[in-house]
C-alpha cells in the first residue's frame, strides 16, 4: 500500500515540476537583437527577461545576437547559437541580408530553413519583421509566430538614427509580451 502512495504521489508531482522549469529563451538575430549601440541590460532580450520575471515566469532569455549578423550567417552559427534546452527562439534577420545584396527570394529561403530546423527539434519560433520588412509570410508558411517592430524615427533611436534605443526596446517588448506569455503556455514537457 505504501509503494501504490508513493508511486501516486510520484506521478502528481511530476507535472507540476515540469510545469515549473526554467524556460530558455534565444534571441538569435543581429545588431537589432545585440542591442548596438545601447548597454547590454538595456537590450531587448535583457529587458523581455526582466518583464517575464516581473510577471512571474521563470526564463532566462539568452542575447545570441551579432551585429551585421545575415540569416546566411545564423546558419553557419545555428548549433552554436541554439543551445540543446531551447525552448523558444525569437529570430530577427533579413535587413542585413539585403543592405548586402542577397535577393529577398534567398534571404527568405534561409530564414525559412532557421525556422524549420527550429520546428523540428519542436522549439516554439516568433519571427521578428524589422521596420518595413515584413516576414508575415515566410513566419505563416513554416508554422511560426509573427511580430513586426515599428517606431517612429526620433526619440526612439540610438545616436545612429537607426537603431533603437533603451525606450525603443522597452516599446517593442512590451508588444510583444503577450505573444511571449502564450508560447511559453504553449510549452509541453520534451
Amino acid at each position: 500500500m505504501i509503494r501504490v502512495v508513493l508511486a501516486a504521489a510520484i506521478l502528481l508531482s511530476a507535472p507540476f515540476a515540469v510545469a515549473h522549469a526554467t524556460v530558455h529563451i534565444v534571441a538569435f538575430g543581429d545588431s537589432a537583437t545585440a542591442g548596438y549601440l545601447v548597454p547590454h541590460e538595456r537590450a531587448y532580450p535583457a529587458q523581455l527577461q526582466a518583464a517575464l520575471r516581473k510577471r512571474g515566469y521563470d526564463v532566462v532569455v539568452e542575447n545570441a545576437g551579432i551585429s551585421g549578423d545575415t540569416a546566411r550567417g545564423a546558419l553557419r552559427r545555428f548549433d552554436s547559437a541554439i543551445g540543446p534546452d531551447t525552448d523558444i527562439a525569437i529570430v530577427e534577420f533579413g535587413t542585413n541580408d539585403l543592405r548586402q545584396g542577397a535577393s529577398r527570394g534567398d534571404m527568405e529561403r534561409r530564414l525559412a530553413e532557421i525556422v524549420r530546423s527550429l520546428k523540428a527539434r519542436h522549439i516554439e519560433v516568433l519571427v521578428i519583421g524589422l521596420g518595413r520588412l515584413d516576414l508575415s509570410a515566410v513566419a505563416r508558411a513554416n508554422g511560426a509566430d509573427y511580430a513586426r517592430w515599428t517606431l517612429p524615427p526620433g526619440k526612439y533611436r540610438a545616436r545612429d538614427h537607426a537603431h533603437y534605443n533603451a525606450e525603443g526596446y522597452a516599446i517593442v517588448v512590451s508588444r510583444m509580451l503577450p505573444q511571449v506569455e502564450a508560447m511559453i503556455r504553449r510549452l509541453t514537457p520534451k
